[in-house]
C-alpha cells in the first residue's frame, strides 16, 4: 500500500470501547498515510527501556505497583512527539482516556502550535463487542491482530505478516470481563466524545461493518481533517 501525501501534520485520536477496532485501524492508517501509532502501553515500555527521565519515573511507579500519573504519561508523550518519525503526524490510540487527560494533551500540543485535527469516534454496539473481543488473537512475534470471524489468518495458526506461529489470546478477552470494561469506558472515556464535539473536532464513524469498509471511511475523514 502506497503512502499518500498529507498537506499538514495531523494529530488524530481514535475513540471507541474495547473491541471497536482502534488498534487494527490505526495500523492501517499508518500504512496508508505514513502516520505513527502511539499507544500508552507501547510508549511506557519504550520509555522505560530507553531509560529517559520520564521512563525512569514511570518504572519506579510501576515497580511500586501504582498507576503511572497523567503527568508522567504527558512527559513521555512530549519526548516521543519530538522524535523525527512523528513529523508526518500521529494517531493516539488509548490516550486520552479522560477529559482531564484531554485537557493536559491540549496543553502539550499548544506548546508546539499543534492541535487535534480529528477525534474519531468508532461507533459500535455493546452487544457486538462480546463477539468481537472473545474472538481476538494476536501474533506473538510481530503483534499483528486477528479475529476468528472477522480477520482469520490465511493459513490456520500462521501469521500472514511475519509467518510466525505463536498466536496469543488475552486471558481477559471473555464475556465475563467485557461488561466491566464497557462500563468503565462509558463512565470514563465516553465523555471525551462530548469534549471533542464541543471543540468541533469530533468525527463519528459507523464501525459495525467490515474492516476494509471502516478503513475507507477513516481514510476519508483523515483526508478531510488535514485538507
Amino acid at each position: 500500500m502506497s503512502t499518500e501525501t498529507l498537506t499538514q501534520t495531523p494529530v488524530l485520536i481514535l475513540l471507541g470501547p474495547p473491541g471497536a477496532g482502534k488498534g487494527t485501524q490505526a495500523r492501517m492508517l499508518e500504512d496508508t498515510f505514513g502516520l505513527v501509532q502511539l499507544s500508552t502501553g507501547d510508549l511506557l515500555r519504550a520509555a522505560v527501556a530507553a531509560g529517559t527521565e520520564a521512563g525512569k519515573a514511570a518504572k519506579a511507579v510501576m515497580e511500586a505497583g501504582d498507576l503511572v500519573s497523567d503527568e508522567i504519561v504527558i512527559a513521555i508523550l512530549r519526548d516521543r512527539l519530538a522524535e523525527p518519525d512523528c513529523a508526518k503526524g500521529v494517531i493516539l490510540d488509548g490516550f486520552p482516556r479522560t477529559t482531564v487527560q484531554a485537557e493536559a494533551l491540549d496543553g502539550l500540543l499548544s506548546e508546539t502550535g499543534q492541535k487535534i485535527n480529528a477525534a474519531i469516534s468508532l461507533e459500535v454496539e455493546d452487544a457486538e463487542m462480546v463477539v468481537r473481543i472473545s474472538g481476538r488473537f494476536t501474533c506473538g512475534g510481530c503483534g499483528e491482530g486477528y479475529h476468528d470471524r472477522f480477520k482469520p489468518t490465511a493459513k490456520d495458526g500462521t501469521c500472514d505478516k511475519c509467518g510466525g506461529t505463536d498466536m496469543k489470546r488475552r486471558a481477559d478477552d471473555n464475556a465475563e470481563t467485557v461488561a466491566q470494561r464497557l462500563e468503565a469506558y462509558h463512565a470514563q472515556t465516553a465523555p471525551l466524545i462530548t469534549y471533542y464535539e464541543q471543540k468541533g473536532a469530533l468525527k463519528r464513524l459507523d464501525a459495525m461493518g467490515e474492516i476494509d469498509a471502516i478503513a475507507q471511511g477513516l481514510n476519508a475523514i483523515v483526508k478531510d481533517a488535514v485538507a
